[in-house]
């Protein structure tokens, strides 16, 4: 079967930092993907490489069929790639709604009642709808991030990539998030998710990744990969013979 994302032997470097090293994996439709590692491994960097934010030297990126290497960023969203990113940054002077239909119309291409309808069922789905008409700038950390989730969704995405999303919020506030990634991913959305958080993490995701200087280091189910002594040494900073 064709993987539904597929990095192949991906590399970029800037001088003599590497921030991704032959990167290679495969994602499945439907599958949620989690991604650990420490700062600085790389981990953001592959998600521009594979949006396009970010142009590899060398190696290829394949996606629902396609080989996307060439294409834009803009292309590679309308092809149902969306993201969110570590620091929320809306259009503060506008509403929520607002924000979800520049969303919806400049990613997903949608117009008028269409338009409109598919950000009232998103903010529906991320728990904002009671906050359509409030400025962005005046909202939470934690409504900020599911305004960040929300414009995502309003790109229509077949790829949902989260980096670092419940970063910063206290311990209620995150299982309150994961409910709602959780669902999403329930309704169908290939999910890659970057994050610290690795309790919030593993409530989702069906595989894990752990990047190092930019390579991939372990894959597996994430129980097992949590237990690599390896993994604990380089992620977690406890010595391998501890």
């Amino acid at each position: 079967m064709t993987a539904f994302l597929k990095l192949e032997s991906l590399s970029k470097a800037f001088g003599a930092v590497k921030v991704a090293d032959e990167l290679s994996y495969e994602l499945a439709r439907g599958e949620a993907l989690g991604i650990i590692g420490p700062n600085g491994a790389g981990k953001t960097s592959m998600f521009n490489l594979v949006t396009g934010t970010l142009s590899a030297n060398s190696g290829k990126v394949f996606f629902d069929g396609q080989d996307v290497t060439g294409m834009s960023a803009a292309r590679r969203c309308r092809a149902g790639m969306a993201r969110s990113f570590q620091v929320p940054q809306p259009f503060s002077g506008m509403t929520v709604f607002e924000n979800a239909m520049i969303a919806a119309t400049q990613a997903a291409g949608q117009r008028g009642h269409e338009a409109e309808r598919l950000c009232l069922e998103v903010l529906d789905q991320t728990e904002l709808l009671s906050k359509a008409n409030t400025l962005a700038g005046s909202l939470t950390l934690l409504e900020r991030k599911r305004l960040e989730l929300t414009r995502a969704l309003c790109a229509k995405p077949k790829l949902l990539m989260l980096d670092e999303i419940a970063g910063g919020l206290t311990e209620a506030e995150c299982n309150s998030l994961v409910g709602t990634i959780r669902d999403i991913h329930a309704s169908g959305v290939t999910i890659i998710w970057i994050e610290h958080v690795v309790h919030a993490l593993l409530a989702v995701v069906d595989r894990l990744i752990v990047i190092d200087f930019g390579r991939k280091i372990a894959e597996g189910e994430p129980a097992a990969i949590m237990q690599s002594p390896e993994v604990q040494e380089i992620y977690l900073g406890i010595e391998a013979d501890a």
